[in-house]
C-alpha cells in the first residue's frame, strides 16, 4: 500500500526490514510493516508555575508555551516518534510532561535567585527558564517556537508585589506630604519675616528688591535674549535647508534641461543620420546603375581584349614552359654526370683507404709476430741463465752494445774539458807499515794528513780561486 502524509504530518513505519523506525512523507508500506501518522504542528500549553524565591516568598508565574517536533531536525523526529507520536498533543500526558519540566527548572532557578534579583531582572529571567526548558525537550525531540511570559503575580496570602506596590504609594505620599509641610514651614517664615523686616529695614528691602528686580529684569532679558537667539538660529537652518533644497532642485532642473537639450540633439542627429543613409543608398543605386551602363558599353570590347590577351598570355606560358623544361633537362644531364663522377672518386677513395687499412693490418700483424718471437727468445734466454734477471739483463745490455754507447756518451762529455789531476801520496815510505812502535806509527799517519794540506790547497785555489785561512798556512808561489 503506497500511504501519503499531508502537510503537517510525517509517516512512521516499522516492521520487517527496518532496523529501527523509517520517517517519511510518502512510501510503501509492505506485509509484515505497520505504519502510523503523527501531526508536527506546535501546541500552546498555557501554565501557572508556582515558584519560591531564595528567601523563600512564593510567587505565580503565568506562562504560555507554543512547543511542536522540530520538523528541521532528523534525529529530534525520531525522539519525538519513538517516545511521544502516540499521545495526544493535547491530552493530560502530554499537559503533565510539559508543565513538570517547565514548573521544575523555573524553581530550581527561581531558588538560587532572590525576590528582588527576579522582579528588576525579569527578561533575565525568562531567559534562563526558556534556555533550561529547551535543553530538558531536547531529549523527548520538541522544540518551543514561542514562550510568552507574563508579570508575576503574588500568591494568596504572600501579597509581596501588592505590598511593595503600597510601599512605593505610600513612599510618594510620605514625600509629598514633607515637601508641602516644608513648603507651609518656608511661607509661614517668610512671612513674619518679611513683617518683621519689612519695619525695620524698609530701606533695605526696597534696596534689595531693586536690586531683585534689575536682576530678574536682566534674566528676563537673558532669557530674551536667548530665545531670540535660538528663534535666529532656528530660522537660518530653515533658510539653510530651504537653501539647500532650493539647490537641489535648481541642480535637478539643470539636470532634466540638460537631459532635454542632449535628447533633442540626439533627436537631431538620428534625423540626420538616417538622411546620410538614405542619401547614401541613393548614392549606391546610382554608382549600380552607372556602373551597370558602363558595364554593357564596354563588354564586349573587355571581352575581346580578354579573349586576345588570354591567348596571348596562353602562348607566353607555352613558350617558357618549354624553356623551363631544357634547362630542366640540361640542369638533370649535369647532376647524373656530377653524380657519377663523385660515385668514382669515392670508389677510388675506398679503394686507397681498403689498401692502407691492409697495410697497417699487416703491419699490426708483423709487430705482434715480432713481439711474440721475442718474447719466446727472452724467455729461452731466462731458462738457459737459470732464471737469474740479473744476468739475462746484463747479456742483453752486452749484446744491445749499451756499455759501448754509455762509455762513448761520457766520452763526448769530458771531451775538451783538460781537467787537472792531482795524485796525493805519503812521502817516506809513510805508507809502508813497516816498523816502529804504535806511537810512532800515529805520529806518521798525522805527519801524513798534514803533508797533503798544501796540495789540497793548491787544488781548491785552482779550480774556485779561494784561499786557505792564514792561520792554516799559506800557499807559496810557484
Amino acid at each position: 500500500m503506497y500511504r501519503v502524509a499531508s502537510a503537517s504530518q510525517y509517516l512512521v513505519i516499522t516492521g520487517s526490514g527496518i532496523d529501527d523506525i523509517k520517517i517519511a512523507k510518502k512510501a510503501w508500506v509492505f506485509p509484515g510493516q505497520s505504519c502510523s501518522v503523527f501531526d508536527i504542528s506546535p501546541v500552546n500549553y498555557t501554565f501557572e508555575v508556582m515558584a519560591m524565591s531564595a528567601e523563600k516568598l512564593p510567587f505565580i508565574l503565568p506562562a504560555v508555551f507554543t512547543i511542536g517536533p522540530r520538523s528541521n531536525d532528523q534525529e529530534s523526529l525520531h525522539k519525538y516518534a519513538k517516545l511521544i507520536s502516540s499521545h495526544d498533543k493535547e491530552s493530560n500526558h502530554m499537559n503533565e510532561l510539559v508543565k513538570g519540566v517547565i514548573e521544575g527548572e523555573t524553581r530550581v532557578l527561581a531558588a538560587s535567585m532572590t525576590m528582588e534579583e527576579i522582579f528588576k531582572g525579569t527578561k533575565e529571567f525568562k531567559k534562563e527558564v526558556f534556555g533550561k526548558v529547551q535543553l530538558e525537550l531536547n531529549q523527548f525531540g520538541l522544540w518551543i517556537y514561542n514562550a510568552n511570559v507574563k508579570q508575576l503575580v503574588d500568591v494568596p496570602g504572600h501579597e509581596y508585589f501588592s505590598y511593595l506596590g503600597q510601599k512605593t504609594q505610600m513612599e510618594a505620599a510620605n514625600q509629598a506630604k514633607i515637601d508641602v509641610s516644608e513648603a507651609k514651614m518656608k511661607g509661614e517664615i517668610g512671612a513674619k519675616l518679611r513683617e518683621g523686616q519689612t519695619l525695620q529695614n524698609a530701606a533695605k528691602i526696597d534696596a534689595e528688591t531693586r536690586i531683585i528686580s534689575t536682576q530678574r529684569q536682566g534674566q528676563g532679558q537673558k532669557e530674551e535674549i536667548k530665545v531670540k537667539t535660538e528663534v535666529k538660529v532656528f530660522e537660518n537652518e530653515r533658510e539653510a535647508e530651504v537653501a539647500e533644497a532650493n539647490a537641489e532642485l535648481a541642480m535637478k532642473k539643470a539636470k532634466w534641461a540638460k537631459d532635454s537639450q542632449v535628447a533633442e540633439v540626439e533627436a537631431r542627429k538620428a534625423v540626420a543620420l538616417r538622411e546620410a543613409e538614405l542619401q547614401k543608398e541613393v548614392e549606391i543605386m546610382n554608382a549600380m546603375t552607372q556602373k551597370e551602363k558602363l558595364k554593357a558599353e564596354f563588354l564586349s570590347k573587355a571581352s575581346v581584349e580578354y579573349e586576345t590577351k588570354v591567348q596571348e598570355a596562353n602562348w607566353e606560358l607555352y613558350r617558357k614552359q618549354k624553356a623551363a623544361e631544357a634547362i630542366l633537362y640540361e640542369k638533370e644531364k649535369e647532376a647524373e654526370a656530377q653524380k657519377a663522377t663523385a660515385e668514382a672518386a669515392l670508389y677510388a677513395r675506398k679503394q686507397v683507404a681498403d689498401g692502407e687499412l691492409y697495410a697497417k693490418q699487416k703491419e699490426a700483424e708483423g709487430l705482434v709476430a715480432l713481439a711474440q718471437a721475442q718474447g719466446t727468445y727472452i724467455r729461452t734466454l731466462l731458462g738457459a741463465l737459470g732464471n737469474n734477471y740479473g744476468a739475462l739483463r746484463d747479456y742483453l745490455m752486452i749484446n744491445g752494445g749499451m756499455y759501448q754507447e754509455i762509455a762513448k756518451i761520457n766520452g763526448e762529455a769530458v771531451k775538451g774539458l783538460q781537467p787537472k789531476i792531482s795524485i796525493w801520496t805519503g812521502a817516506g815510505g809513510v805508507g809502508d807499515g813497516d816498523g816502529g812502535d804504535g806511537q810512532g806509527g800515529a805520529m806518521k799517519e798525522v805527519a801524513g794528513v798534514y803533508k797533503m794540506l798544501p796540495p789540497l790547497f793548491n787544488t781548491v785555489h785552482e779550480q774556485t780561486g779561494m784561499l786557505p785561512p792564514t792561520w792554516m798556512g799559506k800557499i807559496t808561489e810557484s
